[in-house]
């Protein structure tokens, strides 16, 4: 990673009504500190504004976009409409997830993340397409080893934890060739914290974070800015992806003023 620039890949809250302005005004904000931007896919199991729709007007705004696409919503049939949308717009980076589980209705069962890749490849080839930027897809990487496999994709993301120390032993048993980025949260209050932590046991917040979070909620914004600090100062990964969910105008004031 010597030399190298720190990327901070931002996510951004995409719109769950038909208007871009919020998504537009986070875009805005944060493009001070961001390096290119993360667009989830019907996130949390609710329907948002296409994805690969909202990365094209990231692109059309000046940034850099990374289109999420999840295996629980689309058949291959629809993967191969959204990558052929993609192409039509522009959009060239993806992260490949499996998806949350849904609110409404039932996961399709048709596609997993490694289906997806491997069609990803085939792509240019099956369908005639050829540009002067490939398509580049990632995946994200939880604990425990990495599956031989997600070792074709072009960068990795690593799932969000709350301590420095616990990511770089995690980064110290990665082997692999390409971009990795530290998964960093902002929690913005308390309650958040315990739904976090109910809901997903593996994302639990510290004890330590939910007492400062409790005692000042700005807390959560200076811990997950000291935790981008440290990741980018430790030099062992590529960047951070980083979820500042509503608190996006904070979290551009502080890492402009941080990370300069």
């Amino acid at each position: 990673m010597t030399g190298k620039p720190f990327d901070v890949v931002c996510e951004v809250e995409p719109p769950t009504r038909p208007d871009l302005m919020h998504v537009r005004h986070q875009i805005g904000v944060l493009s001070k500190v961001a390096s290119a931007f993360l667009i989830p896919d019907n996130h949390i199991g609710r329907a948002t504004v296409s994805s690969v729709a909202v990365a094209h007007e990231v692109e059309r705004m000046g940034g850099r976009s990374i289109a999420c696409l999840n295996a629980r919503d689309r058949n291959l049939l629809g993967f191969r409409r959204d990558l052929l949308t993609a192409a039509a717009y522009g959009v060239d980076q993806f992260l490949f997830v499996y998806g949350d589980r849904p609110t409404l209705g039932a996961r399709t069962g048709q596609l997993t993340v490694q289906s997806m890749m491997q069609e990803l490849r085939t792509f240019p080839e099956t369908h005639d397409y050829s540009a002067d930027r490939p398509f580049r897809a990632g995946v994200s990487a939880g604990p425990g080893r990495l599956p031989e496999w997600k070792r074709d994709a072009d960068f990795l993301f690593a799932q969000v934890r709350f301590s420095l120390d616990e990511l770089l032993e995690w980064r110290a048993g990665i082997e692999f060739d390409g971009p990795v980025h530290a998964g960093v949260m902002v929690v913005p209050s308390a309650a958040m914290a315990r739904k976090i932590s109910a809901d997903i046991p593996q994302l639990a917040v510290p004890d330590a974070w939910l007492r400062a979070i409790e005692r000042d909620p700005a807390a959560g914004v200076e811990l997950a800015c000291d935790l981008v600090e440290g990741i980018r100062d430790s030099r062992a990964f590529d960047g951070v992806h980083l979820i500042p969910v509503s608190r996006y105008r904070e979290v551009a004031a502080r890492l402009e003023a941080r990370l300069g």
